[in-house]
């Protein structure tokens, strides 16, 4: 089932928004986005109070009802990844900085670089997301790429041969801080990409020193992002 991503209701033909042409939107309700537009220019946290009034409708099909205190508290959680209330993280230097997300880009950077172990997702071929602990990157460019060492022939290897996406996070459990990243992950395993994050004492992982078989990079690309700290999450896309 689609919802809309403006208010998080059901989508059907019957209730979905329209396109400036009159064509019908596939990503918003008719009550939030008409004729190209959106019919009210708010915040998320004011959309977030206008659809809280409606908790008696949402409790119709509920087998235990909730509060409005219990549903504002859900749509704080779900409304950040909706595609009106996800925020652009620029990662052009000449880009001002979205104040949403003041800080974010540091964190990101500050986290890769001193966390020793960052935690990287594949998804398996039945499908099912599969978690690893590894040692830090060994290289970034920025927010968006990250590099990883890994054996060749690893089952990890394998599933994203087969299928790239991916996600990596980050945690700090003493600033109870979290940082997801999602995006695409490439296995590289030519000369150039092996030598460039090769250190010394590799040869404990990879007997055959930077021309080992089992030798392999991992890099990962970003896409999007969702960070969560002091209780409340953000998303955002990188630009």
């Amino acid at each position: 089932m689609k919802f809309c991503q403006s208010c998080g209701m059901p989508l059907n033909d019957q209730v979905l928004g329209t396109n400036a042409d009159g064509s019908k939107n596939e990503d918003y309700c008719m009550y939030c986005y008409k004729d190209g537009k959106f019919l009210q220019e708010c915040t998320m946290e004011e959309m977030i109070e206008h659809c809280a009034q409606f908790v008696d409708e949402v409790n119709k099909g509920l087998p235990q009802p909730i509060t409005k205190e219990e549903y504002i508290g859900q749509m704080k959680m779900y409304f950040p990844h909706l595609k009106r209330w996800q925020k652009s993280l620029a990662i052009g230097g000449d880009t001002p900085e979205n104040p949403a997300l003041a800080g974010v880009k540091d964190l990101i950077a500050r986290m890769s670089d001193t966390l020793p172990i960052a935690y990287i997702s594949s998804v398996d071929n039945e499908g099912y997301p599969c978690t690893k602990a590894m040692l830090a990157p060994r290289k970034r460019e920025g927010i968006k790429v990250f590099y990883f060492t890994t054996n060749t022939f690893s089952l990890r290897v394998a599933h994203y041969k087969a299928n790239p996406k991916a996600s990596i996070y980050f945690c700090d459990a003493k600033g109870f801080k979290g940082m997801m990243l999602r995006g695409t992950m490439e296995v590289l395993t030519d000369a150039e990409s092996k030598e460039m994050i090769w250190r010394k004492g590799d040869t404990q992982y990879y007997p055959g020193g930077v021309t080992d078989p089992n030798y392999c990079v991992l890099k990962f690309t970003a896409i999007d992002g969702r960070f969560y700290s002091d209780f409340y999450p953000r998303s955002f896309v990188i630009e």
